[in-house]
């Protein structure tokens, strides 16, 4: 499995304005999902071992930044023409699995994970409530076969810091690792 560490975008960076269906059809604006305190945005796919290993936690994350007043979003990205197994079909298999309850949106054109400059999967940026980005890196240190559980202590961290009106700070963020989204050709 390859591993393709995430861009460390700067901080401070606004987040792109997009809108993008789930796989029922429904139109979701990004900015309109941000809730009190943010809004975390995550690169994910169905197939990627590294999403897969976090995917039993995601429901919890989202129920602890939610009573931090941080609401979620998770992105697809991939191309569906050479990885099927991502097409928005099977994202709503995946979401029932996982019991995602946050948009699991898909990204047909690829224009939303380029203008975050999201390179694998999973990716994550936090954003606060003014849309500006405070974290992006990772969940935390456990990966496939690492023998580490998976707690999301690294973007938990942030989230609580950003909640209190704190910056998280830069060295405390490291990248993301997984596999890369898979771009269209000639993308």
């Amino acid at each position: 499995m390859a591993r393709t560490p995430s861009t460390m975008v700067p901080l401070g960076t606004k987040m792109p304005d997009a809108k993008l269906p789930d796989p029922n059809r429904q139109q979701w604006r990004l900015p309109e999902c941000c809730g009190e305190r943010g809004l975390l945005v995550m690169f994910i796919c169905n197939h990627c071992p590294f999403v897969i290993h976090i995917a039993p936690f995601l429901e919890t994350l989202h129920d602890r930044l939610r009573a931090l007043g941080i609401r979620v979003v998770a992105i697809s990205a991939n191309d569906i023409a050479t990885h099927p197994e991502d097409s928005p079909d099977k994202m709503g298999e995946f979401a029932a699995r996982y019991r995602l309850p946050f948009p699991y949106l898909y990204d047909e054109s690829q224009q939303v994970a380029k203008s975050f400059d999201a390179a694998c999967t999973p990716d994550f940026f936090l954003f606060d409530a003014n849309l500006k980005l405070t974290y992006r890196g990772q969940l935390d240190d456990s990966r496939p076969g690492n023998d580490r559980p998976v707690t999301g202590e690294d973007l938990l961290r942030a989230a609580e810091q950003m909640a209190r009106g704190e910056q998280p700070p830069p060295e405390q963020q490291k990248p993301s690792m997984g596999c890369n989204i898979k771009w269209k050709a000639g993308a």
